[in-house]
């Protein structure tokens, strides 16, 4: 990222990252049916949560069972979330694309390696700001 000043005018210079257009397509096909895989394991998982209600409507409680239900319940949320903020990621990679921005950090504009992104199509920021960004969580 470049900073130029003047008295009259300040204004930031991010550096784009030139990524291949066959590599671009092929990331575009990646994330859409990372998110279709995404989306579809998110109904699957709403349809189980939905079968396994009405299944214990109307039978008897075990407190045993009920604990197991609750810590189930409780790792499928954690699982949701983290699905939400995957989801989330895969659908800004994708406008990224169609912006022409894709390969370069959300936060710094200093460009992703290729690696990263053919390990994690989804991956908005270099390695280094992803750890400090979860480390600050």
């Amino acid at each position: 990222m470049q900073v130029f000043d003047s008295p009259k005018v300040r204004y930031i210079m991010v550096s784009t990252t030139k990524v291949d257009p066959t590599f671009l397509e092929h990331q575009k096909r990646r994330l859409t049916a990372l998110r279709q895989e995404i989306l579809s394991l998110r109904q699957g998982q709403q349809g189980e949560q939905k079968s396994v209600n009405a299944e214990l409507s109307g039978q008897a409680r075990d407190y045993e069972d009920d604990a197991q239900r609750l810590a189930a319940v409780e790792l499928q949320d954690n699982l949701l979330v983290h699905d939400d903020e995957r989801l989330s990621n895969v659908e800004r990679a994708l406008q990224k694309i169609d912006e022409g921005t894709y390969g370069s950090s959300d936060a710094s504009g200093k460009p992703i390696p290729i690696e990263r992104l053919k390990a994690s199509p989804e991956a908005l920021y270099t390695e280094e700001e992803q750890r400090q960004r979860e480390a600050a969580r």
